[in-house]
């Protein structure tokens, strides 16, 4: 009798503490939703001063990894002075905290005044990609404001979107997430195990999202140059486009000095020709490189706080990570 009242004592406390969590959980939803709702009153003006004001505070304050952005960032621009380095880490903390400003104030319903301050180019490359039936995938970055660039596309090009994304870590925040972009006609796919899901999207003709700037496991990822440094990214992208026939379509978000947002699309990319490993490799290179690209002419709207050089090639596994 004595084990059975202490597996129940143990159950009961189990049920007690998992009852605490969902309460902070409800709470934590609850603050999020009227802090959107505080943010989203703000004039424009006012919202734009917040985000200077805690970015200057992330910063100079809190200095979220300062000491490995500046030192990726030498790595990266050898050329720049150790004050431009800085000054692009100060406006990489203005303009998260931006990005996540505007995420707040669309949630709170400022989705029209968002929308009308995006201006498109391009969009006629999406539309002569997807007329061939085959789907197409949205080769997109941490670059910009990317979270608001996924709940507008539906809108702005008119087609389903579907987009592969890591759940986030804090499951009340993913849970609120997930509802924006349904409520914004976007299809969460998580990452893990996304590429059937993926397919029948594409074999549908919608779109498919696809973030290729992220660390992957040395295991599971191929090496390209990213920056003149290895890193390991998805082969997903160059497999499914190779797989189904869907050509890639670069699309980026960029935010102009006048705080206004253009949504522009690259040429489209032909699938690969085959799924040879070689090939795959290649593939994946050539796509990383037009990321590097665009963020060579603006690095300041790069997420650099993530650690994209985690992952190293067996030869070099001993070499600090970056």
């Amino acid at each position: 009798m004595g084990r059975i009242a202490k597996v129940r004592r143990s159950a009961n406390e189990a049920w007690r503490k998992a009852g605490r969590w969902r309460s902070m959980a409800r709470m934590f939803a609850w603050v999020l939703r009227g802090l959107a709702k505080a943010v989203a009153a703000l004039p424009l003006g006012g919202a734009a001063a917040v985000a200077r004001a805690v970015g200057w505070f992330l910063a100079n304050v809190v200095r979220v990894r300062r000491a490995y952005v500046l030192e990726t960032l030498a790595r990266c621009f050898p050329d720049k002075t150790l004050p431009e380095r800085r000054a692009i880490y100060a406006e990489v903390c203005r303009l998260q905290t931006l990005n996540m400003v505007e995420l707040l104030r669309y949630a709170g319903g400022r989705e029209a005044e968002l929308a009308a301050r995006l201006d498109v180019r391009g969009e006629e490359i999406v539309q002569k990609a997807r007329a061939r039936g085959k789907g197409v995938l949205v080769l997109i970055a941490h670059y910009g404001n990317y979270a608001l660039l996924a709940l507008q596309v539906p809108r702005l090009f008119g087609y389903p979107l579907s987009i592969i994304a890591k759940p986030l870590k804090n499951g009340t925040l993913n849970a609120l997430w997930w509802e924006l972009q349904q409520k914004a006609g976007v299809n969460g796919i998580p990452s893990h195990n996304a590429y059937r899901a993926s397919v029948r999207a594409l074999r549908a003709n919608g779109l498919v999202g696809f973030m290729l700037d992220q660390n992957r496991p040395a295991g599971q990822g191929v090496f390209v140059d990213f920056f003149g440094q290895p890193a390991s990214t998805t082969p997903g992208l160059a497999v499914m486009s190779a797989h189904t026939g869907a050509p890639v379509v670069p699309v980026f978000i960029r935010r102009e000095p006048d705080g206004r947002q253009v949504v522009e699309v690259l040429p489209l990319i032909e699938p690969p020709p085959d799924r040879k490993d070689e090939t795959i490799r290649t593939y994946s290179a050539a796509c990383t490189k037009i990321i590097e690209n665009e963020i060579r002419l603006h690095p300041e709207q790069w997420l650099w706080f993530h650690k994209r050089w985690k992952s190293r090639p067996l030869e070099t596994a001993a070499a600090p990570a970056g």
